[in-house]
C-alpha cells in the first residue's frame, strides 16, 4: 500500500463576491480591461475570515467527499502566502478547527505552486510509508496583502481554499511529479516581509507588504514553464499528451493559457478553466478546481489528469495522476 492516491476534495470560497463593475468604483479601470486582458469577471473577498477559517472549511469538505475522520490523518500541510500568524502555522489551527488530534502539521510558501509541491511532499511521505492519511490544503486570503489603489495587481486576486485528502492505496493515483524554482528571479513577483529593524540596524521605515508583481515578465515565464513542466512530468511515464482527459492549471490568466495551447497545440477544451468566477487565488486555484469538477461529475475512474503550477519564488511543478475514486 505505499502508492498515493486522491480520496476526496474539497474547496470553501467566502460568500462575497465582488464584481469588475464593482472594481471600477475603486480604481480607475473598467470591466472591459479587466475581462479583455485576463479573462476574470468576479472574484470571492474575505469579510473577515482569516487563512486558516478557509483551510479548515475546505478540509472539512474534503475529509467528508473521503468518507474520512479528522482523527485519521496523519499530517496536515497547508500551502499558503497569507498565513494567519508567522506562528502557530496555519496547519496548527486547521488541526485545532477541525479536531485532528493525532496530525504532525507544517505549513510550506511556494506562492501558486504550492499545492502542487504539497502534493508532492504528502506523496512522499506515503510511498515511504511513514503516513497513511494526508491532508493537504492551499489557502489564500490574499486581499489583505493586495494594494487595493494598484489596477495592474488588485484586479487580479482573490480569496480561497481548496483540499485533497491523499490515502496510501494499492493503486498508484499519484502517477508523476515535477518541480522546479528559479530564486535568481524572485524580484517578479513578491509579498515583502517585516524588514530587520532592531538597536543594531539602520533606521527603516515600514512599507506595506502588498503584492508586487512584474506582468510582462510574469507571463514571458509562465507560458515557458507550462509547456516544460508538461514535458518532464510526462517524462518516463507511459502517457502522452493525448491521454490526459483534463489539464487543470494554475488559474492566473487566460491569455497564459490561451498562449500555451496554441504554442502546444492542446486544444484549449482540455484544460478546466474557472478563474473569471474567482480571480487568481494563489495556491488555492487549482485544488478549487479540481473539486469543482469532483462535485459536478467530470472525473470519470481512471481519467489521466495533469495539474500544473507556476508562481513566486520563481517556482513551478506539475502532477500527473490518475483518477482512481
Amino acid at each position: 500500500m505505499n502508492h498515493a492516491e486522491i480520496a476526496g476534495t474539497g474547496s470553501y470560497v467566502p460568500q462575497k463576491i465582488m464584481t469588475n463593475e464593482d472594481l471600477e468604483r475603486i480604481v480607475d479601470t473598467s470591466d472591459e480591461w479587466i475581462l479583455s486582458r485576463t479573462g476574470i469577471r468576479q472574484r470571492r473577498i474575505s469579510e473577515g475570515e482569516n487563512t486558516s477559517s478557509l483551510a479548515a472549511k475546505a478540509a472539512i469538505k474534503a475529509l467528508e467527499d473521503a468518507k474520512m475522520d479528522a482523527d485519521d490523518l496523519d499530517l496536515i500541510i497547508v500551502a499558503t502566502v497569507t498565513q494567519d500568524t508567522f506562528t502557530p502555522s496555519v496547519s496548527c489551527l486547521v488541526q485545532v478547527e477541525i479536531g485532528a488530534k493525532n496530525a504532525s502539521c507544517f505549513d510550506i510558501t511556494a506562492g501558486c505552486s504550492g499545492f502542487i509541491y504539497g502534493i508532492n511532499i504528502g506523496t512522499q511521505f506515503i510511498n515511504s510509508g511513514q503516513y497513511k492519511n494526508i491532508l493537504v490544503i492551499g489557502a489564500e486570503v490574499l486581499s489583505k496583502v493586495t494594494n487595493w489603489e494598484d489596477r495592474n495587481t488588485c484586479v487580479l486576486f482573490g480569496d480561497g481554499a481548496g483540499a485533497v485528502v491523499l490515502k496510501a492505496s494499492d493503486n498508484k493515483g499519484i502517477i508523476s511529479v515535477y518541480m522546479g524554482a528559479s530564486g535568481d528571479e524572485n524580484r517578479y513577483l513578491e509579498i515583502p516581509g517585516i524588514e530587520v529593524n532592531n538597536p543594531f540596524s539602520p533606521e527603516v521605515i515600514s512599507k506595506p507588504s502588498y503584492i508586487k508583481m512584474n506582468g510582462l515578465e510574469i507571463f514571458k515565464f509562465a507560458t515557458k514553464i507550462i509547456r516544460k513542466s508538461f514535458k518532464n512530468v510526462l517524462q518516463n511515464t507511459d502517457y502522452s499528451l493525448d491521454d490526459i482527459k483534463y489539464i487543470i492549471p494554475h488559474q492566473a490568466n487566460y491569455r497564459i493559457i490561451n498562449h500555451v495551447a496554441q504554442k502546444a497545440k492542446i486544444d484549449i477544451n482540455k484544460f478546466y478553466l474557472n478563474l473569471e468566477k474567482y480571480g487568481n487565488t494563489s495556491s488555492a486555484s487549482i485544488g478549487i478546481a479540481l473539486d469543482e469538477m469532483n462535485k459536478k461529475g467530470l472525473l470519470s475512474k481512471d481519467d489521466k489528469i495533469i495539474m500544473v503550477g507556476f508562481g513566486g519564488g520563481l517556482t513551478w511543478g506539475a502532477i500527473l495522476l490518475k483518477w482512481n475514486k
